[in-house]
């Protein structure tokens, strides 16, 4: 969504093998939300949500292993504490369906990679200090199901089902640290349920009435981006250098 990543010069994500070879778009400028996120939340304001999720984009924070982009950081801090004082609560991502290529498409199954997930939580929730939430993995079931049993995301792998196994340890050893962490512990949402907008209005409005044993109702998404890890459908969209509310009038009364 952001744009200016997996292109040349570019911060590398674990999709850029796939881009080059041309297996995926790349995500190109897409909707410039890096350099127009106010536009963007002050339109979120006025649809009566009570908050946003901002996934914060490992590979631009750390483009390479230990080298850290101070000025993309704070740039994230700038825009938590931005949709703050709009009176929405802001939870952070700590890895969404990408992450940096130098952690390798085997990500999870590398014992190393562990320490770096932990700091780089414990760095994004030191530095984001209008962060209201956490959420540590978007969705454990599409790295792991859908990287190592359906080949849906990576590292694309089909009916690995011992590897998708061990991933799903190592990932839940990193959950279980930072649960106990005394930093990151404290914020993280220990229940959300996802609610795609592709659906129809009726089954919107019916996902919500059903959402009442979790801590946290994702609407899936603010701005549909453009790439690999688009969204189906976005609430806002930019027409001709321009943010503006594209919801028709039954979805706004089902998420009201």
């Amino acid at each position: 969504m952001e744009g200016g990543l997996d292109g040349p010069y570019q911060p590398a994500t674990c999709y850029r093998p796939t881009i080059a070879l041309g297996r995926h778009a790349s995500p190109g400028d897409a909707e410039e939300l890096w350099r127009d996120y106010e536009q963007v939340l002050d339109l979120a304001a006025t649809l009566g949500l009570d908050g946003v999720r901002l996934s914060v984009e490992w590979a631009r924070i750390e483009p390479h292993r230990g080298e850290i982009d101070t000025a993309a950081l704070e740039r994230y801090a700038q825009v938590a504490r931005y949709a703050a004082s709009l009176g929405l609560g802001v939870t952070a991502v700590i890895v969404d369906a990408a992450w940096p290529a130098w952690l390798g498409l085997e990500a999870w199954l590398l014992p190393w990679v562990v320490p770096h997930v932990i700091e780089q939580a414990r760095r994004v929730v030191a530095t984001l200090d209008s962060l209201s939430g956490v959420v540590v993995f978007a969705s454990v079931d599409e790295l792991v199901t859908g990287g190592f049993v359906e080949s849906s995301s990576p590292p694309w792998r089909r009916a690995a089902r011992a590897d998708a196994s061990l991933a799903r340890k190592q990932i839940d050893s990193i959950l279980a640290t930072l649960v106990a962490d005394p930093i990151v512990g404290p914020k993280i949402v220990a229940s959300t349920r996802t609610v795609s907008l592709a659906r129809p209005p009726g089954d919107v409005a019916a996902s919500l009435r059903d959402a009442t044993d979790v801590d946290e109702v994702y609407l899936r998404s603010l701005v549909k981006g453009r790439g690999p890890t688009q969204s189906p459908v976005g609430l806002l969209v930019k027409r001709e250098g321009v943010w503006c509310v594209d919801v028709s009038e039954e979805l706004l009364e089902a998420l009201h």
